[in-house]
């Protein structure tokens, strides 16, 4: 697999410190899965938070500290130890157990002509959205900007837009300050794992009328 689109510095640094929504996390645990480069970068960051953390001074605490998850450590370190498994697999091994190892086994929800989404659950009170995005050959998403972060992650196939062509491994790590209108592969369509903290801005009419009821 030859990735050429990785994650930016500032999600890999959200990453190291463990502080990502949780629809995030889970796009760029999938990433890590398969990128042994952004895997090394990360790894940077953590050394550069642990020298940081360690010239602070001592502050005593006067009530009770805050119970801190240091998710950044426990991802790389279970995303290394499947990465060095080999598998045929479509699916990244952070969501196989949630989907299986097949996408065709998936149950996709039509979402308008060409398109299908499967939504796929957080945890009670997280914010944000995390789905499976499947797109038909030369289909032209609706063109959009992000009322927040959005990364997608290409588990199939192909798509292209103004930031280039975004193949199988690569992730597009966008802000809230990007506009966009992908467009899927002519022969193959294209399969993406996408995780937003806000709701896309849809530039069309119809787009905007419809979003309510696809949660998108």
């Amino acid at each position: 697999m030859s990735i050429t689109h990785h994650l930016d510095a500032s999600t890999l640094m959200s990453c190291a410190a463990g502080s990502q929504p949780e629809a995030l996390a889970a796009v760029v645990a999938s990433h890590l899965s398969v990128c042994a480069h952004c895997r090394a970068e990360l790894r940077k960051h953590e050394r550069i938070g642990e020298a940081l953390f360690e010239g602070l001074q001592p502050t005593a605490v006067i009530k009770d500290a805050p119970v801190v998850a240091m998710r950044a450590e426990e991802a790389v370190s279970d995303v290394e130890d499947v990465a060095r498994e080999p598998s045929s697999s479509s699916i990244p091994a952070p969501l196989r157990g949630v989907l299986g190892s097949d996408l065709g086994a998936v149950r996709w929800r039509r979402l308008a002509p060409g398109i299908w989404h499967y939504p796929l659950p957080l945890s009670p009170g997280a914010e944000g959205d995390l789905r499976l995005l499947k797109i038909a050959p030369n289909m032209t998403m609706p063109e959009h900007g992000h009322g927040g972060s959005e990364l997608t992650l290409v588990l199939s196939g192909s798509y292209k837009d103004t930031f280039g062509t975004f193949r199988t491994g690569d992730v597009a790590d966008l802000g809230d300050d990007l506009d966009h209108q992908p467009v899927a592969d002519a022969h193959e369509g294209c399969v993406c794992l996408i995780a937003t903290d806000r709701k896309a801005r849809f530039k069309g009419f119809l787009a905007r009328m419809v979003q309510p009821l696809t949660g998108l």
